[in-house]
C-alpha cells in the first residue's frame, strides 16, 4: 500500500465530520483577517486618496521622504513644491504623506 491509498481510506472512515463544520475554522480566519487587517487598510487608503485630491496651491505638505514644502503649482499627476531657500521640486502626488501644518502644530 502506498501513502495515497492510506490517506484515501482514512478519509472514508470518518464520515461524520463533513459539511460546513470542516470549513468553519477557515471561514472564521478569513473573517478575522478581513475585519482586523484588510478593512482598516482599505479605509486608510481611501482617506489618503481623498486627502491628496483635496490639496491645493498654498498648502503645506510633507512627502514620504520627509521633505517639507509648500505647493506652488498643481499638474495632473504632480505638484511643484517650494522648499526652504525658494528651491522648487516637482514631486508625484502619490509621494505626499501628510499635511505639513499638523507637524508644525505638534512642535
Amino acid at each position: 500500500m502506498n501513502l495515497l491509498s492510506i490517506l484515501l481510506m482514512a478519509g472514508q472512515e470518518g464520515g461524520s465530520g463533513g459539511g460546513i463544520g470542516a470549513f468553519l475554522p477557515l471561514i472564521l480566519i478569513i473573517v478575522v483577517f478581513y475585519f482586523f487587517m484588510i478593512r482598516p487598510q482599505m479605509k486608510k487608503t481611501k482617506e489618503l486618496k481623498k486627502f491628496r485630491e483635496n490639496l491645493k496651491k498654498g498648502d503645506k505638505i510633507v512627502t514620504i521622504g520627509g521633505i517639507h514644502g509648500k505647493i506652488v503649482e498643481e499638474q495632473d499627476t504632480t505638484f511643484t513644491i517650494e522648499v526652504e531657500g525658494q528651491t522648487r521640486l516637482r514631486i508625484e502626488k502619490s509621494a505626499v504623506a501628510m499635511n505639513g501644518e499638523t507637524i508644525e502644530e505638534k512642535k
